[in-house]
């Protein structure tokens, strides 16, 4: 069973920088944003060529691509990123726009979980991370709630974070970019006792951080929180 980790945030908040600590040479990134990544240097450790780094918002290639790496010829890598599953929802509604019919919410919210439900079903020994943004609604009386941003109601109802029992919400706090990984106003949630409630927005960290504590003793696990649905 593969482990899945959802990142979420506002544009800006250092979802794609937290992919610069992973090693290239074990990584594949899906740029479905082609917007290319955000720090210096990126071209040389992820391109075509390195056969590491694929521009596409199309759900059936990125299924391609996850299947290869699982069992094909990319077996080599350890952690694929899909930078955003925004931009794939967005794509596909901008593409049949004009549909009048309501088929078209079914087929959007049919492919994104696609993804979503045969993202813990790949290897033992790869990470998959969803990169996502996020939107804050506000009640009547003034009560806040950050979520995954979606397209379509059939998507909000099946509620996407469900099938991650790590998302992580992406910040900027007093200059500094951080992984919100509990929080009381949002959908944010981690394995209990695995983090403390804000960590560096580092991925190879947090990567490694769930290995130890999926492999450890539970008579030894620390107490620092955390939840999980």
């Amino acid at each position: 069973m593969s482990r899945a980790i959802l990142v979420m945030g506002e544009s800006g908040s250092g979802k794609t920088t937290s992919l610069r600590t992973l090693d290239p040479e074990r990584t594949f990134i899906v740029d479905a944003d082609r917007k290319g990544l955000s720090w210096r240097g990126w071209r040389k450790s992820y391109n075509t060529g390195k056969k590491n780094y694929f521009q596409t918002s199309s759900v059936p290639k990125i299924m391609e691509v996850l299947n290869r790496i699982d069992k094909g010829d990319l077996k080599h890598i350890k952690t694929v990123i899909i930078d955003t599953l925004n931009m794939c929802m967005t794509d596909d509604e901008m593409n049949r726009m004009r549909e009048k019919t309501f088929d078209k919410w079914a087929d959007l919210a049919w492919s994104i979980w696609g993804i979503l439900t045969n993202i813990h079903l790949y290897r033992e020994d790869l990470t998959v991370v969803c990169m996502a943004h996020a939107q804050t609604d506000r009640d009547e009386n003034g009560y806040m709630f950050t979520r995954m941003k979606t397209s379509g109601r059939k998507l909000d109802k099946l509620v996407p974070e469900a099938k991650f029992t790590t998302v992580l919400l992406s910040r900027e706090i007093d200059g500094k970019y951080v992984f919100v990984t509990q929080a009381d106003r949002s959908t944010a949630k981690s394995p209990m006792g695995c983090f403390p409630k804000e960590i560096p927005n580092d991925m190879a960290a947090v990567i490694a951080a769930l290995k130890e504590y999926e492999d450890d003793d539970a008579d030894d696990a620390p107490e620092t929180g955390g939840k999980t649905k």
